[in-house]
C-alpha cells in the first residue's frame, strides 16, 4: 500500500486477535466480501447476513481473522492478492 501511497485511516495491532464475531460484523456490514488465498479468490456478497461460508474464508487456521483485512466503502478484502489490490485501490 505504500507503494501506492495509500493510508490507512485505522489500524489494529496484531497482538489484538480478531475472531470469528469479528469476521461476521465485518461480513454482515458488506456488500461484497472477497476472499484472496494465494491465487485462489473467492467473492461473497453477503447481502447483510453472516453465512458460515464466508466466515469460514475469513478466518485463519488458528481461528483469527485473515490479515490483511482491509474496508473499503461496502467492500471487505481478506487475504492479499496483487491482482484484487490492484483493482481495489488503482
Amino acid at each position: 500500500m505504500d507503494a501506492h501511497g495509500i493510508e490507512a485511516k485505522e489500524t489494529t495491532s496484531a497482538s489484538q486477535k480478531l475472531g470469528r464475531k469479528d469476521a461476521a460484523e465485518l461480513a454482515k456490514a458488506a456488500s461484497k466480501v472477497i476472499v484472496a488465498k494465494g491465487k485462489k479468490v473467492s467473492e461473497f456478497k453477503p447481502g447483510g447476513k453472516a453465512s458460515s461460508d464466508v466466515v469460514e474464508a475469513m478466518l485463519g487456521p488458528t481461528g483469527n481473522l485473515r490479515a490483511p483485512t482491509i474496508r473499503k466503502g461496502k467492500t471487505v478484502i481478506v487475504g492479499y492478492n496483487d491482482e484484487v489490490f490492484e483493482a481495489a485501490f488503482l
